[in-house]
This record gives C-alpha cells, structure tokens and sequence, in this order.
C-alpha cells in the first residue's frame, strides 16, 4: 500500500484528479481506449467535478461504477444519477456509461445481462476506489450474504449482494476486477477511515474487504 497524505482536500482532489486523468491518457495511447471506474456517494463529488473538464479524449472512455444500488436512476439513492451529474458532463458528456442497473425487481434478473456489457471493458484501465468506515469497498461489505464468494479468486466480474449495512441489493464488482484494474487509487478522507485503513492492513478481507486491494492501491487522503 502507498500513502499519499495531502495538505487539504482541495489538493487531494485536484492531485488525484490529475492521476486520474494521466492513466485514462496512457491507457489510451497504448491501446485506443479506456476504462474507468469509480465509486458512488459524494466524497469523490468534487474529483467527478474536476475530471470532467479535463480536456482527454472522452469519447474512448467506457465509464461505470464500482457497485450499484438496486435502485432506479431517478431515485436519490442511486449512483448513476449521481455519476451523470457530476462526471458526465462537459468535455466527459461524450464517455460511454456502462450501466450497472436495469429495470427489473430483482438484480439476479438482470445480472447476466449487465454483465456482458461489462466485459468488453475489462481489465480496469483505472479504478478509483472509497471505503467506508466499516472496511468496506464498492458493495464488498464485511457480512454481506455471498461475500466469500465474491472475494473468491474464481469470482464472476459482477455479482448481487445482500448487507445489512447495505440497504438495497447491490449489484458490484468482485475482488478478482478490482485486483486486475492496471491502475487502483483508493480515495478517504478524516481521522476515522485513515485509521481504518492502517487497521485493514492486518485483517483479512473477510473482516476488512478494503484488503483486498490493498497491496497495489495508492491511497489518497486529506484529513
């Protein structure tokens, strides 16, 4: 794990908004395209909002969320509402949305479907990565009904869980997709998650799924 401890937030965002931008740029020189992924709530908000006017070839960008709450994009509780407003905008309106929600009442519904329209995406150009207080990463959270499994090096991209801590069904990534990403970047902020994630370091992930990637992360914080 690298530490990058920032001044404040604002240079925490606009530096790691910078390094975002650099490996969507590479990624792109090298192969043609890109693929980035990010996680939803609002800390990462004021990143989305400098990211999305940075002057990259946007339109070779595939973008999609690390998890998804199981939710429509109309409702409050949902990502992607959130990830349309704050990153695809601007010179970023022209990225392609790879969704991780479809209307149906139950994710397993509509899981092999949403996962085939990940796959041409895959491996990770750059993965940008939150973490709850409780250890917890895209919808990997500590407890959740098929945790073991999606942490399994045998795990398919994209799975459903269920969490108390959770709320709705998830729709996530599994550590095999994260671990693969070429570039993971790990965004918190304050007192209590900077000491989460020192006590992550000697937890398996099943306690702290936030292990999982820990070992090739870059971690951004700001008090």
């Amino acid at each position: 794990m690298r530490l990058i401890a920032y001044p404040d937030r604002d240079q925490l965002y606009h530096g790691l908004a910078k390094l975002l931008a650099e490996g969507l740029v590479a990624a792109i020189a090298e192969r043609g395209h890109a693929s980035l992924s990010v996680p939803g709530g609002t800390t990462p908000g004021p990143v989305f909002d400098i990211l999305s006017k940075m002057p990259l070839d946007w339109a070779k960008v595939a973008v999609f969320l690390n998890d998804e709450r199981w939710v429509g994009e109309d409702s409050p509780r949902s990502n992607t509402g959130l990830l349309r407003a704050r990153l695809l905008c601007g010179p970023a309106a022209k990225a392609k949305l790879v969704p991780l929600y479809a209307p149906a009442a139950q994710p397993e519904d509509q899981l092999a479907a949403l996962a085939e329209g990940l796959a041409p995406h895959l491996p990770v150009s750059v993965l940008l990565l939150g973490m709850g207080a409780d250890m917890h990463t895209a919808s990997l959270f500590p407890g959740a009904d098929l945790l073991t499994q999606a942490l399994a090096a045998d795990a398919p991209p994209l799975m459903a869980l269920r969490a108390e801590a959770a709320g709705e069904p998830r729709v996530t990534l599994t550590a095999p997709v994260l671990q693969a990403a070429e570039a993971i970047h790990i965004l918190i902020t304050g007192a209590e998650k900077r000491a989460a994630i020192e006590r992550a370091r000697d937890l398996p992930p099943e306690l702290a799924p936030i292990r999982a990637v820990l070992d090739n992360a870059t971690v951004h914080w700001a008090e």
